[in-house]
């Protein structure tokens, strides 16, 4: 058991989603000993080496950063060793741990996995909650083992769904709420009394599949409520297209109307200030934020001013 006091945190993460968890440790006097974070990546047109938004947060915090290609080596597991560790906590970090690491820290690792548990477990818990309407979503403190986010569970919290919820707008209330939760555990950690997991129910599980670009072009086939689900689940990445006399038009923002079509699908049927209506194998949505090729993104008035819109879109 730990005696009260600080306990020795290894922190790995490694996107913006694992920022402010990081940010939250440090404000609360439990600075990490040591970070891991994925190698640095070309990114941007230049194709330039950049750190991750995780590497960036701890050196500006003043700590140690560590860029292992693999964990599943004798080499890094030994130095997680030598940090002799009470807990790592894991928040996206990208790289898989062996059962040798899960091992290293005295109270195990921790995860923010940002799902209800056991429903999307996987890597796209927050665009496949939008996309399949469900009504909340949250933040689970879990302790990880060697299954697919399978571990049981510490803390749970539930955040409601907002009816223009989009996956960027989660991710970040849910990275707010990560932290908050985390926090809260260390600190029950710290004083002694470390959060007591429960093991996840055996009914309820589904995965969260990685996203994929090719699932970003819009199938007019498919109902319009689908469609909008899906539209805001992948705003801001990859983002939802279509073909619009020949151009690849990325869609941003879009509602389901509840006026009644038997055109064909793709089908434009009116286009005004409120947005382009087209229709869509049940029902008919509403385009409401564009972006043509090379230009900004804009909304369906201005788009509607640069240029009529097509007859369909495919």
């Amino acid at each position: 058991m730990l005696e009260p006091g600080k306990p020795r945190i290894i922190f790995a993460g490694t996107p913006d989603f694992a920022v402010p968890p990081l940010r939250a440790l440090v404000d609360a006097g439990f600075k990490p000993v040591a970070v891991l974070t994925q190698p640095d990546r070309p990114a941007g047109r230049g194709r330039r080496m950049q750190p991750s938004p995780v590497k960036q947060a701890a050196e500006s915090a003043g700590i140690e950063v560590w860029q292992p290609q693999t964990l599943k080596s004798a080499g890094p597991q030994e130095e997680l060793r030598a940090l002799a560790p009470d807990l790592m906590v894991v928040v996206a970090y990208g790289l898989i741990l062996p059962a040798e690491v899960l091992a290293i820290p005295a109270h195990g690792c921790w995860n923010i996995h940002a799902s209800l548990l056991p429903r999307w477990r996987g890597a796209a818990p927050i665009q496949r909650a939008i996309e399949a309407g469900d009504p909340e979503s949250g933040v689970c403190i879990m302790r990880m083992e060697e299954g697919l986010d399978t571990g049981p569970v510490m803390k749970t919290v539930r955040v409601s769904l907002a009816a223009d919820e989009t996956g960027g707008s989660l991710h970040d209330r849910l990275a707010s709420a990560g932290a908050d939760a985390l926090v809260d555990c260390v600190g029950a950690l710290a004083a002694g009394a470390p959060p007591l997991p429960e093991a996840q129910a055996e009914a309820g599980a589904t995965y969260a599949r990685k996203l994929d670009k090719s699932e970003a072009r819009i199938d007019w086939s498919r109902p319009a409520r689908v469609l909008e689900r899906s539209i805001r689940a992948f705003n801001p990445w990859p983002v939802a297209w279509c073909m619009a006399d020949g151009e690849r038009t990325r869609v941003w923002m879009a509602a389901e109307v509840s006026t009644p079509t038997d055109a064909v699908p793709g089908t434009v049927l009116n286009g005004h200030r409120e947005g382009i209506d087209v229709a869509t194998g049940e029902g008919v949505l509403r385009l409401l934020e564009l972006q043509r090729p090379g230009k900004r993104r804009t909304s369906a008035a201005d788009y509607l001013n640069a240029a009529p819109p097509p007859d369909r879109f495919e």
